[in-house]
């Protein structure tokens, strides 16, 4: 197992050189990046920016572990929208992203947006799938070439409509049906789930790619109530190799103290 972080609790540095050498610094292996907190739109990132990420990460020992928060911007972005030409330049652009994240270096990309996945009127939950299926499945090839994961994220009830469940998601999953198609958890979104973590963990551990840590009250691991003891003890009995990233929702104790505190908490486990 490896540890990373999500970069956007570090967005008012703007600084992405400072970001990687600070979080390689603090001992972590790899930084997750949210291109929101670099532009609006990933293509306004230019290639300079690009090429520096990769020679800071190469100079720092640091992986880019891939990208997360993919639809935060530009707006009008959704995945299974009734509009075939809303669901056409969700395609285009998850494409872009793909694009960027194979040229920094990204093996994943996580596809949480809620908003950007809920069901549209008048469609129904299965006719909203269909269209998730064929806007996904159209990314493949290329994510395939990127040597890039599109990894689906289940959300709870509280933010979306769509694939509200590890079970929901994986049945997505299986209807894409491409190996660079899988799916992550995470310790947040998993609090409404009918049964434990660890069970969901064993269950999906198939299809588990990507795994995010964080606390049931919006902050990083360590920082709240939840025991991540069998947490973990259940991603090492699947021998789970991948990330494990910090993500948090709440900003406001700083990026130091939620980087260094979250690190250390995780730190005892392995």
């Amino acid at each position: 197992m490896k540890f990373s972080i999500c970069s956007e609790i570090f967005k008012e540095w703007n600084d992405i050189e400072r970001t990687i050498a600070y979080v390689k610094q603090v001992g972590y292996d790899g930084l997750e990046i949210a291109p929101f907190a670099m532009a609006e739109s990933v293509t306004d990132i230019p290639k300079e920016t690009r090429q520096t990420i990769v020679r800071a990460a190469k100079d720092n020992a640091l992986d880019i572990v891939g990208l997360h928060w993919l639809l935060a911007g530009p707006q009008g972005l959704y995945i299974n929208h009734p509009d075939v030409a809303v669901r056409d330049r969700t395609v285009d652009y998850l494409k872009e992203l793909t694009r960027f994240c194979g040229e920094v270096g990204g093996k994943v990309m996580i596809f949480g947006s809620p908003k950007q996945r809920n069901i549209h009127p008048p469609l129904t939950y299965d006719q909203a799938f269909a269209f998730a299926v064929e806007s996904f499945s159209q990314v493949m090839p290329l994510c395939a070439d990127a040597g890039v994961t599109l990894c689906m994220e289940p959300l709870s009830s509280v933010e979306t409509d769509f694939c509200q469940n590890a079970e929901e998601t994986r049945t997505l999953v299986e209807a894409v049906d491409h190996p660079n198609f899988q799916m992550m958890l995470d310790v947040k979104a998993m609090t409404t789930e009918k049964e434990d973590r660890p069970v969901l963990i064993r269950r999906h551990a198939d299809r588990l790619r990507h795994f995010h840590a964080n606390d049931a009250n919006l902050n990083g691991p360590g920082w709240g109530d939840v025991d991540f003891c069998p947490i973990f003890e259940a991603l090492k009995e699947i021998e789970y190799t991948g990330y494990v990233s910090v993500e948090v929702f709440n900003f406001e104790p700083g990026p130091e103290a939620i980087a260094t505190k979250s690190l250390a908490y995780m730190q005892q486990f392995v």
